[in-house]
């Protein structure tokens, strides 16, 4: 069979000629991509070959975690609420590569059992930087002008005795209490309303100074009960980049009776093609999960409230919708149902009849009081996988869960210690990162339950979480300490990043520079003398692949480098990252 590339919609792209393709040698990747695939007894291990390099189809020397995350915009995007470009302290892009590693090795494999001669699938870090990026490059390249870029300014507070906090809610009215019993007036707190909430899509949040003063005067015990009296979640920021008790990435459970009819055969080229999805998702994590199931070519439903999901009216728009909420939801089908009457429940549980998935990401309980939990569905159709994601799982025992999103995840897990290098608070990244890699780790989780039904016959409950996927990140047990040459570089034009081995050797670096000392300090500040170009060419000469870093998310749309990796905007629509799987 030929390749395949993953993707209902988007045929493959001849690029530009390609750099020489580095292999992925990151542990990073290969712990993850390993983790998830050890379930595999060897036998079927073998069956499928999974090939990962760092530039995949983008046409520049990408050879590592750095390189990766400044050429294709993490950087960029993280940089947000500092106003400079920074890059993540953790290999974030090798971990949301090791999943979608194992997924497409799962997926190959469940399309060999369902008559499609795959052998192998290919994909890169690189592409699992971008899909990290879909939301925010769909709202930067949409046609609607959008709002004024945020000024930088980050969300967490000190308190006057010096800890870092992260506060989190999704009411405005508790938002005005905790600000009040801070002594802030109603009219300073609704300021802060709005940059808070729209943290999530555009990675800042430039709250009033006062806000953050009226913070700093008063202790972590009183911010503390002044969050428990107006019901926000508040957690004080652990320095500890890997704490103990984190969950697995995935908790999975059979159903007790097996399945009334075999996994249909494929009904196309796709990997997943012939197989129904119903979702009820909102926000990010699980409408990503849900778009990854339609690139692999399942069917997606996606149910929502009568009258739409009220994401789909976010600015900007492109085509009369959300860029943002189309980046994730285009191509799935929808049935607008009301959950909250007997007639709405049980028309989901009549569409979960015929389905091969159930997906959603409701809190805690919800699932139980709908009467749709998997043993539920499971009396209606037993080989249904119903597929749970959350923002903590059960991790807190009977304790109620703080908010589950995604700032809150990186917290508890850990992630907001490691991204930052030592002497730095801990605070998490305004990037949507646990959002992302926790609804790719609910894809792998639906498909590994559907190979595992098409060899036992039985569906299964499988959950994730946002603090699992955070927990998966591999990290040091100690933060990262970086010199200036470890994060971009400014040029006399731009910016430009060295890979990790480059930024090691100062003394390298000054001789090419000119500069007299190794000092790291002097041999970055050297770099703001010349053009970004010019510099690129020069440590070529030296052997040392450097990077531009982008600076502007639509720069990767126009840019012939990413041609074959991002799809650009069509009249009235928004740029896209191209699938991230090619299957042969």
């Amino acid at each position: 069979m030929g390749n395949v590339n993953v993707s209902p919609h988007v045929p493959a792209t001849p690029g530009a000629s390609v750099t020489a393709r580095a292999p992925a040698r990151s542990p990073a990747h290969r712990a993850v991509a390993g983790r998830l695939l050890a379930e595999l007894p060897p036998s079927a291990r073998r069956e499928v070959q999974d090939v990962v390099d760092w530039a995949g189809p983008v046409a520049l020397p990408l050879t590592d975690e750095r390189t990766v995350q400044s050429a294709c915009g993490i950087a960029q995007v993280h940089g947000r609420a500092s106003g400079t470009p920074e890059h993540l302290a953790v290999p974030y892009a090798a971990t949301v590569a090791g999943v979608l590693t194992a997924l497409g090795v799962h997926a190959a494999l469940l399309a060999r059992r369902r008559g499609l001669a795959l052998r192998r699938v290919t994909t890169s870090v690189a592409q699992g930087a971008l899909l990290s990026l879909t939301q925010y490059l769909a709202a930067a390249t949409a046609p609607e002008d959008p709002a004024d870029d945020p000024a930088p300014g980050g969300a967490s507070l000190v308190s006057a005795d010096g800890v870092t906090c992260e506060i989190e809610t999704l009411a405005p009215d508790a938002w005005r209490e905790f600000w009040r019993r801070l002594g802030v007036e109603p009219a300073l707190a609704g300021r802060g309303w709005a940059p808070f909430q729209q943290r999530f899509a555009t990675g800042s949040c430039p709250l009033p100074p006062e806000l953050r003063r009226a913070a700093n005067a008063h202790p972590l015990t009183d911010l503390a009960e002044a969050a428990r009296a107006a019901g926000l979640s508040l957690v004080a920021l652990p320095d500890d980049p890997d704490p103990s008790g984190l969950p697995a990435p995935l908790r999975t459970a059979c159903a007790p009776g097996r399945a009334r009819r075999e996994l249909p055969a494929a009904e196309g080229a796709l990997p997943l093609s012939g197989l129904q999805v119903v979702e009820v998702t909102n926000r990010v994590q699980g409408p990503l999960a849900g778009h990854l199931l339609r690139l692999l070519g399942a069917r997606v439903l996606r149910v929502e409230p009568p009258g739409g999901d009220p994401m789909r009216g976010l600015p900007p728009l492109a085509g009369g919708v959300s860029a943002r909420f189309a980046a994730l939801n285009a191509g799935k089908s929808v049935a607008e149902i009301d959950l909250a009457t007997p007639a709405g429940r049980r028309a989901v549980a009549e569409l979960a009849a015929g389905a091969d998935v159930f997906l959603h990401n409701w809190p805690p309980g919800r699932a139980e009081r709908l009467g749709l939990t998997a043993a539920d569905l499971w009396r209606v159709r037993p080989g249904l996988v119903h597929a749970a994601a959350s923002g903590f799982g059960d991790a807190f025992g009977r304790a109620v869960p703080p908010i589950g999103t995604d700032y809150l995840a990186q917290a508890h897990g850990g992630l907001a210690a490691a991204l930052r290098p030592a002497g730095h608070a801990p605070t998490p990244s305004l990037m949507t990162l646990t959002d992302v890699l926790g609804g790719a780790l609910c894809a792998h989780g639906a498909v590994s339950a559907l190979l595992r039904r098409a060899g036992a016959g039985r569906g299964a409950r499988v959950e994730s979480s946002l603090l699992s996927a955070a927990a998966l990140v591999p990290r040091p047990r100690a933060r990262a300490v970086l010199t200036p040459l470890d994060q971009p570089l400014r040029t006399a034009d731009g910016w430009l990043a060295l890979p990790a081995d480059a930024a090691a050797d100062p003394a390298r670096l000054a001789r090419v520079t000119g500069v007299l000392t190794r000092a790291p300090g002097a041999v970055a500040e050297r770099f703001t003398t010349r053009a970004t170009e010019e510099w690129r060419a020069a440590l070529a000469e030296a052997g040392v692949a450097a990077v531009p870093v982008v600076t502007e998310l639509p720069a990767l749309a126009r840019d012939p480098a990413f041609r074959a990796a991002v799809a650009p905007a069509p009249p009235g629509g928004h740029a896209r990252p191209r699938t991230p799987w090619t299957f042969s």
